[in-house]
């Protein structure tokens, strides 16, 4: 359940995500202009109205909708929401969200059921109708039925958050508000809810605290300095650079996963929230627009004259209480060990205390011993890119144990599987799928610390459970010890290893010179994935349907790798719209800014077979020689990427 609100959090977020710039403009332009902004003016101010009237919902529809269905599903989820926003008298933030994804799919259907039947010569026109009169139909539901439904929605929200704003109570919205944000729905609730409200008490009194429920950084700031000081020691390392994307960058969403890994510290959260919400309300603190992204700078940015004090009391209790709160949770750092020392061996006070660990693994769910293991599961979402990439490594590293690696969709992993590693995000399907498996989370494609715990659970026969690792469980008997003891004595020497087989040049197909683009300008994540994407359409892989896929792919789980190396590829459902396998290399000497890490190297996948495993894994090689990888990222030549990721025969 968690795995699916999360997902859906992250398709709101896609909406609103693209479309901060147009925020932020509305936003100074608030500030700047209104009649209690900095530089008052009622020319410019009169921008203010339209904007969030007409502009950001409209812009939100059109987002959804090309999510859904390209860019006619972006144009008929305009059409749409123009029905919502008609006759209401507050912005149609919530009703875009609804009215943008909801007609483009009416419209996909629709698209779906003529593809094939139309007669040649006519398709711009039945395209063009089919549009327009799905379209009318569409603003018409809106306008009669979906907007006033929402209205009465937003009205009835409204009318509690006045009760508790009048009545001193305020501060208990951070009793729901907070659950929700960790589970990827705070984008819904800001701008679907509170800035709708906010903003039509801010035309009044030229200010509003709700502004700041939802956005305040103080909470999240709380949480992972708490992390920083008193989390798991593996955690320490990560969150520095959290901090700054927090609350400098504006990206709540980066601690998130700290708080769903240790879901207690909910309550920090929603205590953090709270007396922020105390402080501000008896502060009389306020912003005059959403501060989006919710990050210190924006709040400096609409913080109206005269309110900064109010502002900084508020965002620095909610940081100070969220601290002392989660560090009381996390226990001051007392009993935190790191399971692995810095070579990869187990810490003496945890090999000493090995036994109960062992015998206590029904309570962390399944464990295996590491030398029973044979076979370890790869999964991810499509069993295409990600998958791939990480058990061409764990292949390599597990051959000499005799373990065998394979990857599957997490909808295919097996019901005999032992070990499946899988990133965090699908941890709850996997498990799901097969609740006897030992399922391990990683949180990066590459140079994760669990695929170190992985291999020194097998290579020294630990027991394995998706927590970590500890000594083996009980001794072999002796006598089974003895033969096994005899057999390896008889087993003739192991054969010496098969010299390397030369490189061959890549047959043209999966990855071809026509593929490899180099020396392109720096773009935004989605830009490239469109290009990615269109690059595989004008390869002939795949039709333009494929590249939403890509982009509602990436919305469920990143496939930035590391290293500079991002491989987009699309959803299951979207495999349909593949026609040949094909891989594309996109070089980025500037970066690409994917989730706060620079990908150089973009690399989409186009496949509904095995046919681009072997490049894969000879990318995966590629990376792990530092040489060849910074190669790959400012090389001028289509040649030398063709040869450096050239497969080894078999």
């Amino acid at each position: 359940m968690r795995a699916r609100i999360q997902k859906f959090g992250g398709y709101l977020a896609g909406m609103i995500m693209p479309n901060i710039g147009a925020f932020i403009a509305w936003g100074l332009i608030t500030a700047l202009f209104i009649p209690t902004g900095w530089t008052p003016n009622e020319g410019l101010a009169s921008l203010v109205g339209p904007m969030i009237t007409y502009l950001l919902p409209l812009l939100i529809g059109y987002t959804g909708g090309r999510m859904v269905h390209g860019q006619r599903g972006a144009v008929i989820g305009a059409i749409a929401t123009m029905g919502v926003i008609v006759g209401v008298d507050i912005p149609m933030f919530l009703g875009a969200m609804i009215m943008g994804p909801l007609a483009a799919y009416v419209l996909k259907k629709a698209d779906q059921a003529i593809e094939g039947k139309v007669p040649a010569g006519f398709e711009m026109l039945i395209d063009n109708f089919s549009l327009g009169i799905l379209g009318m139909g569409m603003a018409i539901l809106g306008k009669l039925a979906i907007g006033p439904v929402v209205e009465t929605l937003v009205t009835w929200l409204g009318d509690g958050v006045n009760f508790l704003v009048s009545n001193g109570l305020l501060p208990l919205a951070s009793i729901f508000v907070e659950p929700a944000k960790v589970l990827f729905l705070n984008n819904a609730i800001n701008h679907g809810v509170l800035s709708p409200l906010g903003a039509a008490e801010s035309a009044e009194v030229g200010k509003s605290i709700l502004f700041m429920v939802e956005s305040n950084p103080g909470p999240g700031l709380g949480i992972l300095a708490a992390f920083a000081l008193f989390g798991p020691r593996m955690l320490r390392a990560s969150t520095p650079g959290a901090i700054i994307i927090h609350f400098f960058g504006g990206i709540h969403e980066i601690y998130f996963p700290y708080v769903l890994m240790k879901p207690k510290m909910i309550l920090a959260a929603i205590a953090g929230g709270m007396s922020a919400l105390f402080v501000g309300t008896a502060l009389n603190a306020g912003l005059v627009a959403p501060a989006s992204p919710g990050s210190i700078f924006a709040y400096f940015a609409v913080t109206p004259r005269g309110g900064f004090l109010a502002m900084l009391a508020t965002v620095g209790t909610g940081a100070v209480i969220s601290f002392v709160v989660g560090s009381f949770l996390l226990g001051f750092g007392r009993g935190e060990k790191k399971l692995l020392s810095d070579d990869g061996a187990l810490d003496d006070d945890v090999a000493l205390s090995a036994a109960p660990l062992a015998t206590a693994g029904t309570a962390r769910g399944p464990v295996v011993s590491g030398g029973d293991v044979r076979e370890l599961i790869i999964a991810c979402d499509a069993g295409m890119g990600s998958s791939v990439m990480v058990a061409s490594t764990m292949r390599k590293k597990l051959a000499q144990y005799g373990v065998e690696v394979r990857h599957t969709p997490v909808a295919g992993i097996p019901d005999s599987a032992q070990v499946v590693l899988t990133h965090e995000g699908l941890v709850d399907q996997a498990r799901k799928k097969n609740p006897h498996a030992v399922v391990v989370p990683f949180s990066q494609y590459m140079g994760d610390p669990a695929f170190a715990r992985v291999e020194d659970a097998i290579k020294n026969n630990l027991s394995l459970s998706a927590t970590g690792v500890s000594a083996a469980p009980a001794a072999v008997p002796v006598a089974a010890a003895a033969a096994s003891s005899a057999a390896s004595a008889a087993a003739p020497a192991a054969a010496p290893a098969r010299p390397r087989r030369p490189k061959k040049r890549l047959e043209r197909g999966v990855l071809n010179p026509e593929g490899v683009k180099l020396g392109l300008p720096s773009v935004s994540k989605d830009e490239a994935i469109r290009q990615s994407g269109g690059l595989l359409v004008a390869l002939g892989a795949a039709t333009p349907q494929y590249v939403d896929g890509m982009l509602a792919r990436e919305l469920q789980t990143s496939t930035f790798l590391g290293n500079g190396v991002a491989i987009p590829h699309g959803t299951n459902e979207s495999r349909e719209f593949i026609t040949k396998a094909a891989l594309g290399f996109l070089q980025f000497p500037d970066g690409v800014d994917w989730d706060g890490k620079t990908a150089h190297v973009v690399i989409p996948i186009a496949s509904n077979s095995d046919e681009h495993i072997a490049i894969l894994g000879a990318l995966a090689t590629a990376l792990a020689d530092p040489a060849k990888a910074e190669r790959l990222r400012t090389t001028t030549s289509v040649d030398e990427v063709l040869d450096i990721l050239a497969p080894e025969e078999d």
